[in-house]
């Protein structure tokens, strides 16, 4: 191209410029003075342009000027206004609220003549395929633009140069591919930036360095594959950033690092695999995370370090065997967790160990969940809210499991495995909202406490799913007859108490009057026992003294002979003393004196012979 044509161009871009600018000029004095037509003035005034418009169209096509243009641009916009009122068919106008509403109506361009001081433009649900540079000239009081859902596929260079004071911009759901550093020049006061939904696949260095007030930026559902580290520069007031459901392989950490007022990060819906450590480094301020959705198998040991402010964190949806317990444990601020849709299962004693703020668990969805084991939450206290909803084989819930949680108000044990409930496993009178439902629960004794629970309770309906005549019918109220429990009935209780208690009487009775009537003979069965008992006692004293205190051996004095002599007396004198005891014992002696004088003759005697027949006794002690 010739330099001549490319000044010819630039003459006529400025021209063009001029052109908008004295328009909207005119429109904001026209405003302004608020200039007022009757109808017959406005009659009259119409149909003398329509008579004049000829000659202004072939004037101004023989000698063009600004001034020519700008008159014919106001005749066109006056006939508008005439037929239509400066607000396009199928479009909400107020001009009140400076409000300009069109949704819907199939627009294929930004219409140009509507009033200046409009703050507020919806463009939603049309055709509209590109922002002319010169379409907003017209708007400088914008403060909110909304095109999203429309057909743009690119936004020129310093096309929102004059929205000084534009505050929100939505291009939501559109065709925009690329940006460049210029895009968003001029919007000093853009708070709100929303592009999610569009086909961005690379965000380069300094993009977005014009926004130095944006505090939320949507770039969500794109295909950004690419975070260059300066992409976020000069964006030190940003505090939301959505980057969920694009194709990122990994945490854009030198990216993410300048964005030290950032209090949320949705970036889930991703290709991760893994987390490093520090992957959120210079994030201090981070108070929500979303990971989820992300892949996530591995999460390294430090790769929340520095996330001192951290409140919540979503980590559902990913690869996870066991929960990250060491991981989490640096989050002492940690409030809120969400841990559905993993691959663990089970919860083990202290899972959520060092997450003593913790108040909100979720785990919805974890296919392979089936036990919560006793001391899961043993460190979470303050604990408000548990939800396992979903969990399709969780079946257990160990006594214990829920011990110590004094602050706990929400239950959510929904769409689970669970056929019982423990009456202890929970302080069921403290909570505010229950839900078991949908859970194949077995309506039998075990549960008449649950169904006096439920009455009082925010909960939802509880089914029985067992036995098969009280499947379908709701637990709550249910009577104990009908769950088969016996004697559960306060006047049956009573009945069979007062049955036990006659029944009690009723044997002690029968005892006394037996004990009366046959009292002699039990005193005599008693006593005959008794004396057999004493004299058995006095044979055996006797018996033991005979063979032990007055047992000798007895030494011959002469030879052999006297010993064998001495021998055969003595095995006499022993069996005469045997049979002397037997007959005693068969006359029962009367009187202990008598026995004793009379065991006292025989050892007299006994001594008596061995001195006469020449034998000396010797003591044992003495052999």
């Amino acid at each position: 191209m010739k330099t001549s044509e490319m000044k010819k161009i630039n003459k006529e871009n400025i021209r063009r410029k001029d052109m908008s600018s004295m328009m909207g000029q005119g429109f904001r004095n026209m405003s302004k003075k608020n200039i007022a037509m009757d109808t017959s003035k406005t009659i009259l005034m119409s149909s003398r342009i329509q008579n004049e418009m000829p000659s202004v169209i072939n004037q101004t096509m023989k000698k063009p000027s600004c001034r020519g243009v700008l008159m014919l641009l106001i005749s066109i916009s006056l006939l508008t206004t005439v037929e239509s009122g400066l607000c396009p068919t199928d479009c909400t106008c107020d001009d009140d609220t400076l409000v300009v509403s069109c949704v819907g109506v199939n627009l294929n361009v930004i219409p140009i003549a509507l009033n200046p001081s409009t703050q507020r433009l919806v463009l939603k649900d049309s055709r509209i395929r590109m922002v002319d540079a010169a379409a907003f000239q017209f708007y400088g009081d914008l403060k909110n633009v909304d095109l999203s859902s429309n057909h743009l596929v690119t936004i020129p260079d310093n096309s929102f140069a004059a929205q000084k004071a534009l505050v929100e911009l939505h291009l939501k759901n559109n065709k925009i591919s690329a940006l460049t550093t210029k895009t968003f020049t001029g919007l000093i006061s853009l708070t709100v930036l929303n592009l999610h939904k569009n086909y961005l696949e690379k965000l380069t260095n300094g993009l977005f360095t014009s926004l130095t007030k944006l505090e939320e930026l949507d770039l969500g559902q794109n295909q950004i594959r690419i975070v260059e580290p300066g992409a976020f520069q000069k964006l030190g007031a940003l505090r939301i950033l959505y980057l969920d459901d694009n194709q990122l392989g990994f945490i854009p950490s030198p990216a993410l690092s300048p964005l030290n007022a950032l209090a949320e990060l949705h970036i889930g819906l991703n290709s991760f695999s893994s987390l490093i450590d520090d992957s959120f480094k210079g994030l201090e301020r981070l108070a929500v995370l979303d990971i989820m959705d992300a892949g996530l198998d591995n999460i390294s040991d430090y790769s929340f370090r520095g996330l001192l402010s951290l409140r919540t964190l979503k980590l559902s949806g990913n690869k996870l065997r066991e929960v990250p317990t060491k991981q989490l444990s640096l989050l002492s601020r940690l409030e809120e967790l969400t841990l559905g849709q993993n691959s663990f299962t089970i919860l083990r004693s202290g899972a959520f160990q060092g997450l003593t703020n913790l108040k909100n668990i979720d785990i919805t969805g974890a296919k392979l969940l089936t036990t919560i084991e006793h001391g899961t939450f043993n460190d979470n206290a303050n604990l408000e809210s548990l939800v396992f909803k979903n969990n399709k084989k969780l079946i257990t819930i160990e006594d214990g499991a829920l011990v110590g949680l004094s602050n706990l108000r929400h239950l959510i044990l929904r769409d689970n495995a669970f056929t019982t409930f423990s009456e202890t496993l929970v302080a069921w009178n403290d909570l505010r909202r229950l839900d078991l439902s949908e859970n194949p629960l077995i309506c039998d004794c075990n549960l008449l406490w649950l169904s006096s629970v439920l009455i009082p309770t925010n909960s939802s309906p509880v089914i029985c799913y067992e036995p098969h005549e009280l499947r379908g019918k709701q637990l709550k109220g249910m009577e104990p007859d009908i769950l088969g429990c016996p004697f559960s009935d306060p006047k049956k209780q009573a009945l069979l108490l007062t049955i036990i208690i006659i029944s009690i009487i009723f044997l002690i009775g029968i005892s006394i009057i037996l004990y009366f009537k046959c009292r002699q003979r039990v005193r005599d069965a008693f006593k005959d026992y008794k004396w057999k008992n004493r004299a058995i006692s006095r044979k055996e004293h006797e018996y033991q003294k005979t063979f032990s205190d007055d047992e000798y051996i007895v030494r011959a004095a002469h030879g052999h002979h006297h010993h064998h002599h001495h021998g055969h007396n003595q095995q006499q004198q022993q069996q005469q003393l045997h049979q002397n005891h037997l007959q005693l014992h068969h006359n029962h002696l009367q009187s202990q004196p008598q026995y004793h004088h009379y065991h006292q003759q025989q050892q007299q005697q006994q001594y008596h012979q061995q001195v006469t027949s020449g034998i000396k006794p010797i003591p044992v002690t003495e052999l």
